[in-house]
């Protein structure tokens, strides 16, 4: 059997464990790592956890760490194109050989009363395979909440919430507050928190957590001064004040995810472990790459893919819309999954399009596009139906008009096809 079969076999496996849902708790976690010789404690770990943002801010960091000398590991979810994106060491990917030798291992422990989820034992193959490869600092995306998340079993030196929607509402609960209390619960007791929450019935809820396990926290807004300028951004928080920053992901809102990893870097320079310049922190900020999100992938026609799949997503993809492409003709290429309320995504994006295709991801999750095309004609005279998103993406880029504007949104899955479709290829 070759290596390639038993990396399709292993992915195989755990894909089907996706059928049986989600189950939070540590337990099942706790007893695998147990059996591995917990190897997430042989690494120095930062935690993000948020509704978005999470995976722009654990990038950044990983980056200015990585050029501050650090050997980095990145865990984050889900993938876009490849299972092996999830888990990189030093901004690199882990290989085929990486995947099946470590799931050999995790599925070795797997011996428990109950057998792990796919996102548990992806999780302890990313623990397994930087404690293998000498990680000397991780950052660890919580994949759902953050209480009972399966990667709460660390114990960080630093938690990140980036900011709080409606989202899981099955659950994580069906208010803000809720919500907001299971995103709290991965501040660990007098480990300082960066917040980047807003509202004020999270705000409440994420310092009352923190006060009760006497954690400091470090608020944007109120300890995370932002100032915008016309070449860029200066942030100043806990003693740290840079100027002249820039980031390479497009959209406002990543200034605040930027701001939030500056404020990381003030509270890891505490600790005398950490040795990060301010040039580091520009640098990084200037240079991290975050597939799918706003990222341009072709200039003619000028093509872009987001992978905004909530109304809080949406709300920012639009905000990049009217500041930066006002005026101009948009065709939008959109599907979106059944967990997700898009009739409020519609009723945000589609406002800004001249023509709308709607289109199926590869997931039994995929709303059908023809139960949205209704929905979809309230805002837009042109709506059609292709089901395959190569298909649909080729037909929007040649058929665009000149000047047009081709926008994938909706979906990370949908991102993840369309960025298959046109940047592998």
């Amino acid at each position: 059997m070759t290596m390639q079969s038993d990396y399709e076999r292993c992915l195989d496996t755990m894909y089907k464990l996706g059928r049986f849902g989600i189950i939070l708790g540590l337990d099942t976690m706790e007893g695998i790592l147990e059996r591995l010789g917990n190897p997430e404690k042989k690494f120095t770990v930062i935690h993000v956890a948020g509704t978005n943002g999470k995976g722009s801010v654990a990038s950044y960091l990983t980056r200015i760490l990585g050029l501050s000398g650090y050997r980095t590991g990145l865990y984050t979810s889900p993938h876009l194109v490849r299972f092996n994106e999830r888990i990189q060491v030093n901004g690199e990917m882990i290989t085929d050989e990486e995947v099946v030798t470590s799931y050999n291992r995790v599925e070795a422990a797997n011996v428990g009363e109950r057998s792990g989820t796919f996102f548990e034992l992806t999780t302890a193959m990313a623990f397994d395979i930087f404690a293998e490869k000498g990680v000397e600092v991780a950052v660890i995306e919580t994949g759902m909440g953050g209480r009972l998340d399966a990667t709460n079993i660390v114990s960080p030196v630093l938690s990140i919430i980036t900011n709080i929607s409606l989202e899981h509402k099955d659950h994580l609960g069906d208010t803000i507050a809720k919500i907001a209390y299971e995103k709290a619960g991965i501040i660990k007791e007098e480990v300082p928190a960066i917040v980047g929450v807003r509202q004020a019935s999270a705000i409440g809820v994420v310092e009352e957590t923190a006060r009760e396990i006497n954690a400091p926290v470090i608020r944007l807004g109120r300890d995370i001064h932002i100032r915008r300028s016309a070449n860029g951004f200066s942030c100043r928080c806990n003693g740290i004040a840079i100027s002249d920053l820039s980031t390479s992901l497009l959209g406002k809102h990543q200034v605040e995810n930027a701001a939030l990893a500056v404020a990381a870097c003030a509270v890891l320079r505490r600790d005398n472990r950490f040795n990060i310049a301010d040039e580091t922190i520009r640098e990084g900020l200037a240079s991290t790459f975050w597939p799918g999100r706003l990222e341009r992938v072709s200039s003619t026609p000028e093509t872009i893919i987001d992978g905004a799949h909530n109304p809080a997503a949406i709300k920012a993809l639009v905000s990049y819309l009217e500041e930066e492409q006002k005026g101009r003709e948009i065709t939008l290429v959109t599907g979106i999954l059944d967990d997700k309320s898009y009739q409020k995504m519609f009723a945000n994006l589609l406002p800004f399009c001249r023509r709308v295709i709607l289109v199926q991801a590869q997931t039994e999750r995929s709303i059908d596009p023809e139960s949205m095309r209704a929905d979809a004609a309230k805002y837009v005279k042109n709506v059609m139906v292709i089901r395959d998103i190569d298909e649909a993406i080729t037909s929007a880029r040649s058929t665009a008009r000149a000047g047009e504007l081709v926008l994938v949104a909706g979906s990370l899955y949908v991102a993840g096809e369309a960025r298959a479709a046109l940047v592998t290829h």
